[in-house]
């Protein structure tokens, strides 16, 4: 389900109905990571009057982990999880979201292209919801940033069952218990796909919600990287194989089996993937018999002679 407006900024500002974990997965952030935190103090306590944030340094090579200790030293709300080597945004979430100990997790990504007061569109559903998931309505990326995303959703929808208008949006609220109960194991780009892919497995009730998304000032992004796309395509084609053996933990609902459109679309890809080379193999060997038998030559005016 889609609710693609605005009308929450209209009207009056709506609690959360428990407590909330903040999760900010951060690399190599020093410029943005405090200013984010900063912001997520001053308007949380509108929303929860009990929430904590978790800030996951990933490995960084800057300021940003001595950052983060400083911000949690300052206030208790704030924990700090240092990967001691950057092992991925996907490994950084499920720290994160592993830490997190309240009814909804919450994740956004820690370099201000998202403003933390934008959770008053999402609030509204997260009560009747298990995922209320925004999408960037206005996304403010570089164009082929923007045109390798909508191909990757594309891609998701084929192969999992999962129609997000905008999988990889970093801010999205979650139940805590649902999130908690998934077995993640993506450690990259492939970890939204990864929760959305097994929340369906589970039947969880999704909401979409249009928020606004802004250019990166500071910092550098990694993950519209040629490298990174092409390692999340090869990813996206193991997690389809691996899903087929995924079972929900003991105790909780099963919903919906394997995607058979998914099953359908990797069948007639591997079939073309074998098909096209054997007819070029084949039509090469037609060539090379035409050749050896001289077929298709023109008459000349010995051959003529000859026939005489």
């Amino acid at each position: 389900m889609t609710n693609p407006d605005l009308g929450a900024e209209r009207g009056a500002l709506r609690r959360l109905p428990g407590s909330l974990t903040l999760v900010l997965p951060a690399h190599d952030e020093e410029a943005n990571l405090a200013l984010v935190v900063e912001q997520a103090l001053a308007v949380l306590p509108a929303f929860a009057a009990d929430f904590e944030i978790v800030v996951v340094d990933d490995g960084s090579r800057d300021r940003t982990g001595r950052i983060a200790d400083a911000l949690a030293s300052r206030d208790g709300r704030i924990r700090v999880i240092h990967h001691p080597r950057n092992r991925g945004y996907g490994d950084a979430l499920t720290s994160g979201f592993a830490a997190s100990s309240c009814d909804y997790v919450m994740f956004m990504d820690s370099d201000r292209q998202f403003d933390i007061a934008d959770l008053r569109l999402l609030s509204p559903f997260v009560g009747d919801y298990d995922i209320v998931a925004g999408f960037r309505l206005e996304r403010s990326d570089p164009l082929h940033r923007r045109v390798m995303a909508e191909a990757f959703n594309v891609v998701v929808r084929l192969l999992f069952g999962v129609h997000l208008r905008d999988i990889d949006c970093a801010f999205k609220v979650f139940r805590g218990g649902l999130l908690r109960s998934l077995e993640l194991s993506e450690p990259g780009a492939l970890i939204n796909t990864e929760i959305q892919a097994k929340a369906r497995r589970q039947d969880a009730r999704l909401i979409q919600v249009g928020v606004h998304h802004y250019p990166r000032v500071a910092g550098q992004a990694s993950g519209g990287s040629l490298r990174v796309i092409l390692r999340a395509m090869k990813e996206m084609l193991l997690l389809w194989w691996r899903l087929h053996a995924y079972r929900p933990p003991s105790g909780v609902a099963i919903g919906k089996g394997p995607y058979l459109l998914g099953d359908a679309a990797v069948a007639v890809g591997l079939l073309a993937a074998v098909a096209l080379p054997v007819a070029g193999l084949r039509r090469l060997a037609g060539r090379r018999d035409c050749a050896a038998s001289d077929c298709g030559r023109s008459p000349t005016a010995s051959d003529a002679g000859d026939r005489g």
